[in-house]
């Protein structure tokens, strides 16, 4: 296949970033990937893994030849690491990044477009899993899985066509919304979700753990994820969260009304409209 990008500088190689690196050397889209992190044993494994081709622990080294920088941080450390990485780079470079929440991280870069030097373009690939690490990064992670790209108004068409193109050469299905509505629609498919799986998980006393079984543990594996990043993404999307687990409270108070009343019929009507939505989605 055609290098399409000589040179891509990942920041952060850890499940997201690794993977990225992995499918970019996979499917040899890329001469040099060079991975930037803090932790030279996290970046020796990226390498090891064949997830990078070149490491460093200096942000300015790391992206200053890049043609496309993939900034795949924690949501609390983008922002800062956006700022350092367009100090850094060749005007007109690419830059785009895969965090959970868009609406902060893009209004952020956007307060000071006319001085940048890069190009960026905001990303979040619905794609992962509770482990942590490049030891955990996966080639096809991105394959058949959607990527949410997220431009404003200003952003220019071909900058969105171009981190659009990045994102499909990894395998991924690309939908463009504005970043207020990804987070709206996260917030109720995923971080959410991820409060629930929490609370559940939390909720449940010590003398029943040993009695759980696939019902609990499918439930509750997303809370197995990393806290202090599940915290930042969490807080972050915060009001838009709120609302979605208002509307499940709702539900929820419904279902608790029909078990107090022994309201068989609408229990089965909520159970039934549940499934459907759930059959709807597929395995």
């Amino acid at each position: 296949m055609k290098v399409h990008w000589p040179t891509v500088a990942i920041v952060g190689v850890g499940l997201i970033g690794g993977s990225v690196g992995l499918a970019l050397n996979s499917r040899r889209l890329a001469k040099r990937i060079i991975g930037v992190g803090r932790s030279a044993a996290s970046l020796a494994e990226a390498k090891r893994r064949g997830a990078v081709t070149e490491t460093t622990t200096t942000l300015a080294e790391g992206v200053a030849d890049a043609d496309l920088v993939v900034v795949a941080a924690t949501v609390g450390t983008i922002g800062p690491l956006l700022e350092a990485v367009d100090l850094a780079v060749r005007p007109g470079t690419l830059i785009t990044d895969a965090g959970s929440t868009k609406g902060s991280i893009v209004a952020a870069w956007e307060k000071r477009r006319r001085w940048r030097s890069g190009r960026f373009v905001g990303a979040h690939p619905i794609a992962g899993s509770h482990k942590r690490g490049p030891s955990a990064a996966d080639a096809a992670l991105f394959g058949n899985r959607i990527t949410v790209v997220t431009p404003v108004a200003a952003t220019p068409a071909k900058d969105v066509q171009e981190v659009a193109d990045f994102w499909k050469a990894l395998g991924s299905t690309v939908v463009v919304m504005p970043p207020r509505e990804h987070d709206r629609i996260l917030a109720a498919t995923s971080h959410a979700p991820h409060l629930l799986a929490a609370a559940i998980a939390a909720a449940t006393p010590d003398d029943a753990r040993a009695f759980t079984a696939g019902g609990w543990r499918d439930t509750t594996r997303i809370a197995a994820g990393d806290p202090e990043l599940w915290a930042d993404i969490l807080l972050d999307n915060a009001p838009r969260i709120a609302r979605a687990l208002g509307r499940i409270a709702s539900t929820t108070e419904k279902m608790l009304h029909a078990l107090e009343t022994n309201d068989r019929r609408t229990l089965v009507a909520l159970l039934k409209r549940a499934k459907e939505h759930r059959d709807a989605v597929g395995s």
